[in-house]
């Protein structure tokens, strides 16, 4: 990892390597493109036969769905204190989301006018899980769970095969856990496409949320505006903030718990210690032969890694507002009052017990995050984004006459003489 002071010049080359992580997507584009409009004409044939292409499994249209037996068949070969587990960490993230829930509101005036709000949950939502290597039960909870809180009436789950035709048995049996009323067995640019326009054997969606690749993510900012979606996510990242009060061999192991995920994460070190800096970076040199995926971590280190030392608790606020990152671990003798500084992070973790795992798959608190900057404008996945809002105005013809002249004259300033002439149409005097 880097050790670097932070200053004007530092600060700014720090920012520059972390926005630039994610890559370029240039040469992706077009294929990406090239799926979505293939699938978007030819619905199930195109679907079909990109699952033969990509994941080496030839389905059809009545072995694409996954059966009550597969489900059965994956419930008995999951662990059972796996599933023990899973439940467990299903029924917390519920009850955190389920505090999450909103109410329509109405307010009504002696006039005779009544303005309100009025919530729905989206008819139907599209979850996207990974497969292969990156089979994550946590994230299939995580999405799932609170469009069902929300009162989504329909969630489908598309994941891609392994070559046998079969579905990790733990993805399985975390969908029919969370509530998942349907799942299919296609991944890839391809289903997010099909779930964004239908096909025979996939119903069109009105949102899709998860996580994926690079074909993935493209393809889901190919259909926004035809269904909406939650976020692009970027590589993952962990920023702990701290000062000497912090135990070194913590910090470090929760810096190499985010840099295992892949070469692309980002674990972070912002503090006030130098000292501090050293014992972390040693503690990480004697750990690593310990953690099974070493080539990964080192390689996520050596590029984005960052041991930054700032001269004050100010400077190191400022730091970590600034790097807005997905995880921010706050390790200080008043972690509480440290965080009255903070104004962008995904989730924060507050003292050296509140480590960034337990947020991934116990806490409660959803773990799907903005990345890359991106919590300086969006929020973590909730109940909010399964539901939509709808305006209500009713007024009585007394509370209309109150506003009507204003309401011409403001119409007939911006040139609209038709809107004035709404109104106006109500107060004529009978002929």
């Amino acid at each position: 990892m880097k050790k670097i002071f932070l200053n004007n010049e530092t600060t700014a080359q720090v920012l520059q390597i972390l926005k630039n992580r994610g890559g370029s997507a240039e040469g992706f584009e077009k294929t990406v493109a090239d799926i979505v409009s293939d699938v978007r004409s030819r619905g199930d044939e195109a679907l079909l036969s990109y699952t033969e292409k990509f994941d080496h499994c030839a389905l059809d249209e009545s072995s694409i769905r996954v059966t009550p037996e597969e489900i059965e068949e994956a419930l008995e070969q999951v662990d059972a204190n796996l599933k023990r587990i899973m439940q467990r960490s299903a029924d917390r993230i519920r009850d955190y989301h389920e505090k999450q829930v909103r109410q329509s509101i109405f307010s009504t005036s002696p006039d005779g006018s009544i303005l309100g709000q009025r919530i729905t949950a989206i008819e139907r939502v599209g979850v996207y899980v990974p497969g292969g290597k990156a089979a994550y039960p946590s994230s299939t909870l995580m999405n799932i769970i609170p469009a069902k809180v929300a009162g989504v009436d329909n969630i489908i789950v598309c994941t891609p095969p392994g070559k046998d035709g079969k579905i990790a048995p733990s993805i399985l049996a975390a969908a029919h856990i969370a509530g998942a009323d349907v799942i299919y067995k296609v991944g890839g640019a391809q289903a997010i496409a099909a779930m964004a326009y239908g096909t025979k054997s996939i119903p069109k969606v009105d949102k899709i949320v998860g996580p994926g690749n690079i074909f993935v993510a493209l393809a889901k900012k190919t259909v926004y505006g035809d269904v909406s979606i939650d976020s692009v996510a970027g590589p993952s990242e962990v920023l702990v903030l701290a000062d000497e009060t912090a135990k070194a061999d913590f910090v470090a192991a929760d810096l190499l718990s985010q840099a295992e995920h892949d070469e692309m994460a980002s674990a972070i070190l912002v503090t006030t210690c130098e000292e501090l800096a050293c014992r972390v970076s040693d503690c990480i040199d004697g750990m690593l032969d310990e953690r099974g995926r070493r080539g990964i971590i080192e390689k996520s280190l050596e590029d984005f890694g960052f041991l930054l030392i700032a001269k004050d608790m100010e400077q190191a606020c400022d730091m970590v507002n600034a790097i807005a990152s997905e995880h921010l671990e706050i390790i200080t003798k008043d972690p509480w009052q440290t965080m009255t500084a903070i104004r962008n992070a995904g989730a924060i973790f507050l003292g050296e017990y509140s480590c960034e795992p337990l947020g991934d798959y116990m806490a409660g608190p959803n773990h799907v995050l903005p990345t890359n900057g991106t919590a300086r404008f969006f929020s973590p996945l909730s109940v909010d984004d399964f539901i939509k809002k709808s305006s209500v105005i009713s007024f009585s013809q007394e509370a209309l006459s109150i506003l009507h002249e204003d309401i011409e004259c403001f119409a007939r300033a911006e040139g609209l003489d038709a809107h004035a002439a709404s109104v106006a149409q109500r107060f004529k005097e009978d002929d």
